[in-house]
């Protein structure tokens, strides 16, 4: 069995107590940096016992071949994040995918997520919406930035501290100064902020605070 389990995005008390069951339980634990997620397990006392195995974005077929070994071998596996739920922005999709295909059985521990926390908290209208995950960073963005001008339903974009002036400057232009948006940075950390405003006030906020640092949610 493939657990996919939800791990906090920033506050370690955002976890569930399945999710620290399906951890203590599980044969494995297949996680993005093998020394977060120890860290994780060393908060909650749940024992390592060599049990943690690396598998991330520059893995390779090999790794995934292995955990679906393990899997077919009846062994339950655990898929963690370094943060949030598995296969949103990662590369848990790709192991996931597979076991699908190979007839496992695969079951959602579901838990913090960065994308419903923000959308939320937003105070925009999320009846209908649209996760784009992080803009291409050259290929097709300018494409999908033109797409979003008519959009009808709420729109959720990742974004990292390098490049947030440059989007928020980007949308802008295509959307209008006035357009609303709120922007969550620090989510559920101790910095937790959110901005809300026009798209050109939340631009020059971000602008002149050059020792702004994290990970960055657009809700617009």
């Amino acid at each position: 069995m493939l657990s996919i389990v939800s791990t906090p995005i920033g506050n370690l008390e955002d976890i569930t107590l399945r999710a620290m069951r399906v951890l203590r339980e599980a044969d494995y634990i297949a996680c993005e940096d093998t020394r977060v997620t120890w860290q994780l397990l060393g908060y909650y006392d749940i024992a390592n016992n060599g049990r943690l195995m690396s598998f991330h974005s520059h893995s390779g077929f090999s790794k995934t071949d292995k955990i679906i070994e393990l899997l077919k071998e009846g062994k339950h596996v655990a898929l963690v994040s370094d943060a949030g739920t598995p296969g949103i922005s990662d590369p848990g999709f790709v192991l996931i995918r597979q076991a699908v295909e190979e007839g496992i059985e695969v079951v959602p521990v579901p838990g913090a997520s960065a994308v419903l926390s923000a959308l939320v908290a937003s105070g925009i209208d999320c009846h209908q919406y649209l996760y784009l995950g992080f803009l291409p960073v050259k290929k097709w963005r300018q494409t999908m930035l033109k797409s979003l001008v008519n959009k009808q339903y709420t729109v959720v974009v990742y974004e990292s501290v390098h490049r947030i002036e440059k989007t928020l400057s980007e949308l802008e232009e295509y959307l209008g100064s006035d357009f609303h948006i709120v922007v969550g940075r620090e989510i559920t950390k101790k910095f937790e902020e959110f901005k809300r405003g026009t798209i050109s006030e939340v631009r020059d906020y971000y602008k002149w605070e050059w020792k702004v640092k994290g990970e960055f949610v657009l809700v617009f």
